[in-house]
């Protein structure tokens, strides 16, 4: 489990810095606390499937691309 939770922030951040996003700017769209994307990145949370779909909303990508 700890592999993919790692994948899945790998892949977000690198989504992110390559759209020039910031964790406060992904957060404020999900209506979630900074801190909180801070650690899907970081592979310390595991996020709902729901959570991967809006994080891939957020991001203008699907949900697969975050977690391949």
């Amino acid at each position: 489990m700890a592999e993919i939770s790692i994948k899945l922030g790998k892949n977000l951040k690198r989504i992110r810095t390559a759209k020039k996003l910031s964790q406060g700017a992904i957060s404020r769209k999900l209506e979630v606390h900074r801190a909180y994307i801070s650690g899907v990145e970081n592979g310390k949370r595991n996020p709902t499937l729901a959570t991967i779909q809006k994080l891939a909303e957020a991001l203008g990508v699907s949900a697969d691309e975050l977690i391949k």
